[in-house]
């Protein structure tokens, strides 16, 4: 079982989210939270597979709770679940360490969706998310850490930054996926991110995007 976590300061979104959630055969809600605060120390207490965070809460922000549980825990793994899509929502949680960013408009199987692949270590970025990365996030920085990346590296990297999943990327370079599991650790360390979404972020902001 999956066990999840639920933030959210709205009563009947947690009744309702929940219900389908608990439905599935795979996932269980353990905890839930009404505030940034609580959630911080749930997920400490817990120890669940899977945070679902809210933004805008009461005690402390969905962005800030974020932010002390991943440094207090960096193993965390938490999707972002909100109405917002400006940018001083998006990049500071994603930055603070979500894994994972997805809208409340998305229909509740495909949160089961991204709390699947967020738990098998992949990142789900809602498009509209990827596409306002797309285009404000193209600062480059040829100072930069991914100098130090391999034309390996440098290539999963690139993929990465497509949302292939390490098997997809271990059939079309045609490695084994143990090697691509040693190049993505590579990376992380080079880039000094803590996870694939934090890498994806760094390939867009300095515009790796483009190279081939």
């Amino acid at each position: 079982m999956i066990r999840v976590l639920f933030a959210d300061d709205h009563e009947m979104v947690r009744i309702g989210v929940s219900s389908y959630l608990n439905a599935q055969s795979d996932i269980e809600i353990i905890g839930e939270a009404e505030d940034g605060l609580q959630a911080y120390e749930l997920a400490l207490q817990l120890r669940p597979d899977i945070i679902l965070m809210d933004l805008v809460m009461k005690e402390m922000d969905g962005i800030e709770s974020t932010r002390k549980i991943i440094q207090d825990w960096p193993e965390a793994k938490i999707i972002i679940v909100t109405s917002f899509l400006d940018d001083e929502k998006v990049y500071p949680a994603l930055e603070a360490g979500a894994s994972s960013y997805m809208l409340k408009t998305s229909k509740a199987v495909e949160i089961a969706r991204a709390i699947r692949e967020t738990y098998r270590g992949q990142s789900v970025l809602e498009p509209e998310v990827t596409g306002k990365m797309m285009q404000r996030m193209r600062q480059p920085d040829r100072s930069a850490l991914h100098d130090e990346l391999t034309a390996r590296e440098m290539e999963i990297l690139l993929l990465m930054a497509q949302g292939k999943s390490n098997q997809e990327m271990a059939d079309e370079l045609f490695i084994a996926l143990k090697t691509v599991k040693v190049h993505v650790s590579n990376i992380l360390g080079k880039l000094e991110v803590h996870d694939r979404t934090q890498a994806v972020i760094y390939a867009f902001k300095n515009d790796l995007i483009h190279e081939k």
